[in-house]
């Protein structure tokens, strides 16, 4: 047991020292034996239990008396620390490529690996629109699809299995971070995509407006701005005028755009569509169902694509 213990950290000790590699390699051929079922040449542990003591009896006699008393149930002691420090680290490790935390799916508590937080960072949903960035959003067991009506928003690839529902917001910095990696899975995997915008900032709140407007002309269309207002500065998406002018860059018929735009028909169309958002428990964007699963806050690629890939549409 102390062999196996020893040769772990005389082997990381021997990356700066020729003494400890030394240690290391008698180590090793410890734990070679002891895998034989055989006993060590030397007795291993008694002269490292000598090296210590010779060294801390020097300093403090009391301490060298107490590991020379103890050594085995000190060993004993490390080396299961060392096992269940080994199992966590797997486990956390295991959670962050699966998840894109430490902690499994439905967790945004702290991971060493994701130390800022942001793979469970979003753009937080208030009665106000405001924005707020929380680490630690409520649990995501209280969301669902089932007040949505899917037909109403723009899709892709409607006739497809699989499929990936978007709830985001154009404005919103982790919604922006995690569109690309949505998008390239949808390019790559074809599932039947769906994207839904809830205007966190209220600043945004009329891209609601023009989005239908243009989709309603043309959902293709609609699609190329759709990437625009992901591509563009936050600045510039901001601004009515700038994004008027690409909608128009677009080809798309201004007079029946304005007109859509002023239209009451359209204006309880996008109220009706947020309140029905707001239904499903959402409290933070990016919200992704991907058949239908949530999944909250902008996860790395290969989190969405092994999702995708291994979940069955509910």
């Amino acid at each position: 047991m102390f062999c196996f213990l020893a040769l772990i950290i005389f082997s990381v000790l021997g990356i700066f020292s020729a003494s400890h590699r030394q240690l290391a390699k008698e180590a090793a051929k410890c734990v070679f034996r002891r895998l034989r079922l055989k006993p060590c040449e030397a007795s291993f542990d008694a002269k490292v239990k000598a090296k210590l003591i010779s060294k801390l009896i020097l300093k403090s006699p009391k301490t060298a008396r107490f590991i020379n008393r103890y050594f085995d149930i000190i060993s004993l002691a490390f080396f299961i620390m060392l096992i269940l420090s080994g199992f966590w680290v797997s486990r956390s490790l295991y959670n962050y490529y699966m998840y894109g935390n430490c902690n499994g799916p439905e967790s945004s508590g702290f991971c060493l690996f994701d130390p800022t937080g942001q793979n469970a960072k979003v753009s937080g949903v208030s009665e106000n629109a405001g924005e707020s960035c929380d680490v630690n959003p409520p649990s995501i067991k209280g969301l669902t699809m089932k007040p949505l009506d899917l037909s109403a928003y723009p899709t892709l690839n409607s006739q497809a299995e699989k499929e990936i529902v978007f709830i985001g917001c154009y404005a919103c910095p982790y919604t922006r971070k995690a569109y690309p990696a949505v998008k390239k899975l949808v390019e790559k995997y074809k599932p039947r995509f769906v994207f839904v915008h809830f205007p966190v900032k209220e600043k945004t709140d009329f891209l609601s407006y023009y989005t239908e407007c243009v989709r309603q002309q043309d959902e293709q269309k609609f699609w190329r701005l759709n990437d625009w207002l992901f591509a563009a500065d936050v600045e510039r998406i901001s601004d009515g005028q700038q994004v008027v002018n690409q909608i128009e860059s677009l080809g798309v018929d201004m007079k029946k755009f304005r007109e859509c735009v002023m239209s009451d028909k359209t204006a309880e169309k996008v109220s009706r569509q947020k309140d029905k958002v707001k239904e499903t428990g959402l409290y933070g964007t990016p919200t992704v169902f991907i058949n239908g699963k949530p999944v909250v806050g902008p996860k790395p690629y290969r989190v969405y694509k092994r999702m995708l890939r291994s979940t069955k549409k509910n």
